[in-house]
C-alpha cells in the first residue's frame, strides 16, 4: 500500500468520495441488520469462525442437520433454546449469516476499489494514510465481532454486553470516518468567516457516551427492565438506582436497570443540546444542516420513548438503532461543516 503516499497526478476526489458515501450506506445497512440479529436472539447460531468457507452457507439436509448438531453442544440451545426444531433454526441462523456475508461484502466494496485507486494513482495526496486506516479499522471490526461472539459461547448463553457495546462503537466510528473523509474530499472552498464550532468538542463526546450506553442497555436485556416514560415505575430515579450508585461504580455499566436509567437521562441532555445546537446552526447559514441535526435529534428520542413503551418491540428497536447511525451522520455532516477554517488573507 505503499503507492498511496505518492503524489496523485490523476486524482479523482469526487469519485473517491461518491464511492466512501455508497460504503458508509453498506455500513449503515450492516448496523440495521446487526440490530435484528441482536433483538432476535440471533447471533450465536454460527458457532464457528469461518472468514472464508464460511461465505457459502449449508445447501443441503445433511449439512443443515451437521450445522444444528454443532449449535446444539452451546449453551445458548442447552439453556435457552433446548427443543428448537430445525426450521426455528435456520430463521436464527439466517440472520447471523447474513450479518457476516454483509461484513464480507463491505470489506470486498472497501478493499477493491482502494487498491483501484491506488494503482491509478487517483487518491489525492495525504489521504492514502487516512484510507488505509479505515482499512484497517475493517479488518478490526470482523475480529471484534467474533470476540464478542465468543463471549456467548462458553457459560452464560448471550455475548458480553461490553463487547457489544466495541463492536457497534467501532462499527459508528468506521461510519463517521467514511462520511468525514468523504466530506473532506467534496468540500467547497473555505469560508470567508469563523463558523460556529466550539459545539462540537462537546457534543461528539456525549453522543459517544449515549450510543455507548445505549449498547449496554442492549446487551443486558436493560429495555425490558421499565416499559414506562417519562418515570421509570413510579419514580424519576428507582430506589435501586440510588442504591447501585452507592454501592459500586461498576454498576454503572453491569446493571440493567442503571444503565437504562443512565441512557434515558443523558438522551435528554442529548436531545437539548442538539436542538441548541441547531439553533446556532440555523443562525449562522447551515439551514439544510440544522433542520438534519434537529430533526434526527428529535426522532431518535421518539423512537427510543416508543421503543421503550412497546416493551422492545423488534422493529421500533432496529429502528432506534438505526437512529443512532443517522443522527451521527447529521451530527458529523454539522461538525464538518462548523469547523472548516476561514481563508487567512
Amino acid at each position: 500500500m505503499a503507492t498511496l503516499a505518492h503524489p496523485a497526478p490523476n486524482a479523482r476526489p469526487r469519485a473517491i468520495s461518491a464511492w466512501l458515501l455508497a460504503v458508509a450506506g453498506l455500513v449503515f445497512l450492516m448496523v440495521v441488520i446487526g440490530g435484528i440479529t441482536r433483538l432476535t436472539e440471533s447471533g450465536l447460531s454460527m458457532v464457528r469462525w469461518e472468514p472464508i468457507s464460511g461465505v457459502v452457507p449449508p445447501l443441503n439436509d445433511a449439512q443443515w442437520q451437521a450445522e444444528f448438531e454443532a449449535y446444539k453442544a452451546y449453551p445458548e440451545y442447552q439453556k435457552v433454546n433446548r427443543g428448537m426444531s430445525l426450521g426455528e433454526f435456520k430463521s436464527i441462523f439466517f440472520w447471523e449469516y447474513l450479518h457476516r456475508l454483509l461484513g464480507r461484502l463491505i470489506g470486498v466494496a472497501f478493499a477493491l476499489p482502494l487498491l483501484w485507486f491506488a494503482v491509478r494513482r487517483a487518491i489525492p495526496s495525504g489521504y492514502g494514510p487516512r484510507l488505509t486506516g479505515l482499512l484497517i479499522l475493517g479488518g478490526l471490526q470482523g475480529f471484534v465481532g467474533w470476540w464478542m461472539v465468543a463471549s456467548g459461547l462458553i457459560d452464560r448463553p448471550d455475548v458480553a454486553h461490553d463487547r457489544l457495546a466495541t463492536h457497534l462503537t467501532l462499527a459508528l466510528l468506521i461510519f463517521a470516518g467514511l462520511i468525514w473523509t468523504a466530506l473532506d474530499l467534496r468540500d467547497p472552498a473555505p469560508p470567508a468567516a469563523p463558523r460556529p464550532s466550539g459545539w462540537v468538542r462537546w457534543f461528539l463526546p456525549l453522543l459517544f457516551v449515549q450510543i455507548v450506553w445505549g449498547a449496554f442497555v442492549a446487551g443486558l436485556n436493560g429495555g425490558y427492565a421499565f416499559n414506562t416514560w417519562p418515570l421509570m415505575g413510579d419514580h424519576v430515579m428507582p430506589p435501586h438506582v440510588a442504591e447501585a450508585v452507592r454501592e459500586a461504580l461498576a454498576n454503572l455499566i453491569n446493571d440493567p436497570v442503571v444503565t437504562q436509567f443512565i441512557h434515558r437521562s443523558l438522551a435528554i441532555v442529548v436531545a437539548l443540546f442538539a436542538l441548541h445546537v441547531a439553533g446556532k446552526l440555523w443562525k449562522a447559514g447551515a439551514g439544510s444542516r440544522a433542520l438534519a441535526l434537529g430533526g434526527a435529534v428529535l426522532l431518535q428520542f421518539a423512537l427510543g420513548v416508543a421503543t421503550l413503551l412497546s416493551g422492545v418491540n423488534i422493529v421500533l428497536g432496529v429502528a432506534h438503532q438505526a437512529g443512532a447511525a443517522v443522527l451521527l451522520a447529521a451530527t458529523i455532516w454539522a461538525a464538518h461543516w462548523a469547523t472548516r477554517k476561514p481563508v487567512v488573507l
